[in-house]
């Protein structure tokens, strides 16, 4: 999901503040073919699974939007996360394209479309219907991209209609049963694991095969880090050394975690979706991962009471706004795609997130009655506040992903030595700073 960012201390305001006006006509604009005589239809493509918190609010904008925009059709495909990230570029460069998909922010996603020209400049649209106002400047970092595809200035070529944020979930059973406290310190969080070790327990869900893994890298080096060095890393600010405490903290310290036995060295092919399926069937006492899980883990685990913390000690974590909205070059009912993110951004589908485990942008505060989510929420609203939220590691450059999956697959495995790894990490990040030409 990766399942995403300056300025950040704003974003808790965005969750205060009222969505824009009701959705435009279904009328095609001026200078687009005229409808066919057939029914006009809607191709919409996301990778939310139906029992999330996101899956849930747009199929509610579905209906809605279906309901307002009488002889139009809603062709909704879902498509896996890896799908669209791997071959996006070669879909929307071609006349298969969909009019609305959902997309991962950053630098080697959207970044890299908008300046290939795959993605349609939605500026003036934001400023019509008020996308602009409605969301924070910090929201609007991974809504904007400039000419060389960095984000965080230029034109519009998303809309992100939520956030979110990587915490700790942890088995409350599980801790209970082998007397664990609840960490506040990083140093209770390394001895938790060691509690659990001890009982011959392996503490930690891992998915090494995907973006789960990176995440812990990434907060380990942010434990070491400040404000100007994620600057540095994501934004191009200055100068990122690889082998600095920050990265070389992050690597030493996950490979003595497998040493440990806080990390099986057999997560390295796990995937994300297994490692969440082990935490729900309770087999493990702890997974660290992203707030798009709270909503799936609130409806489908039954046997055990869970729970989730910021990750210990740290000022920042992973975390940004959410995926976004993007309307190709290609598609053929523009106008259509914007109704669509109209609606998705209406305060009765933004507070139906926020109920369901999401961390909405625009809902009313009131509206959240759900305790879970009111956690979620909270925790957001302090992370945020505190100008904490980071960004994700694989964003700064196309093909960045699976780079960082390599490496930390090497590091779990143990195929390559710390030093090794961050000399790989390094490579492919400084030839795209030369090729962005910085």
């Amino acid at each position: 999901m990766s399942k995403v960012r300056t300025g950040i201390a704003a974003l808790a305001a965005a969750a205060m503040l009222t969505a824009p006006a009701a959705c435009g006509s279904a009328e095609p604009e001026a200078g687009k073919a005229a409808a066919s005589d057939g029914p006009r239809v809607l191709k919409l493509w996301h990778y939310e699974s139906a029992d999330g918190a996101m899956g849930k609010a747009w199929a509610e904008a579905i209906k809605q939007f279906e309901a307002s925009h009488p002889g139009v059709k809603v062709q909704f495909e879902e498509k896996a996360f890896e799908q669209i990230r791997q071959s996006a570029g070669m879909i929307l460069n071609s006349d298969e394209a969909p009019d609305v998909m959902e997309y991962n922010k950053g630098n080697a996603t959207a970044g890299l479309l908008s300046k290939q020209g795959l993605l349609t400049d939605l500026t003036s649209e934001a400023a019509k219907r008020g996308w602009d106002k409605l969301l924070s400047p910090s929201l609007q970092t991974t809504a904007k991209y400039d000419e060389r595809g960095v984000m965080g200035a230029g034109n519009w070529y998303g809309v992100p209609n939520y956030a979110e944020y990587v915490m700790v979930y942890y088995n409350k059973d599980l801790f209970a049963k082998h007397k664990v406290e609840v960490p506040k310190t990083f140093d209770e969080f390394t001895a938790a694991m060691d509690a659990f070790v001890k009982a011959d327990v392996t503490p930690l869900a891992v998915g090494g095969a995907e973006y789960p893994a990176q995440q812990i890298f990434y907060q380990l080096a942010l434990s070491k880090a400040q404000r100007p060095w994620v600057d540095n890393f994501q934004l191009y600010k200055g100068k990122v050394d690889f082998h600095g405490p920050e990265f070389t903290y992050a690597a030493e310290t996950m490979a003595d975690w497998v040493k440990k036995g806080y990390i099986a060295k057999d997560s390295a092919a796990i995937k994300a979706e297994d490692m969440g399926v082990s935490f729900m069937g309770g087999k493990y006492p702890i997974v660290v991962t992203g707030s798009w899980w709270y909503g799936r883990f609130a409806g489908e685990i039954k046997d055990f009471e869970w729970g989730s913390f910021l990750w210990p000690g740290n000022t920042m974590s992973a975390g940004s706004s959410g995926n976004i909205w993007v309307v190709p070059e290609n598609a053929e009912n523009k106008d259509l795609a914007y109704d669509f993110i109209d609606i998705t951004m209406k305060k009765e589908i933004q507070n139906l997130l926020g109920n369901s485990g999401g961390v909405p942008v625009a809902a009313d505060p009131a509206a959240i009655t759900d305790p879970k989510s009111k956690e979620l929420i909270e925790n957001f609203t302090m992370l945020s506040g505190s100008d904490g939220l980071a960004f994700y590691p694989d964003w700064p450059a196309p093909g960045y992903y699976d780079v960082l999956v390599a490496g930390v697959q090497n590091l779990i495995n143990g195929s390559k030595t710390p030093a090794e790894v961050l000399d790989e990490l390094a490579g492919p990040y400084e030839e795209n700073l030369a090729d962005i030409g910085n």
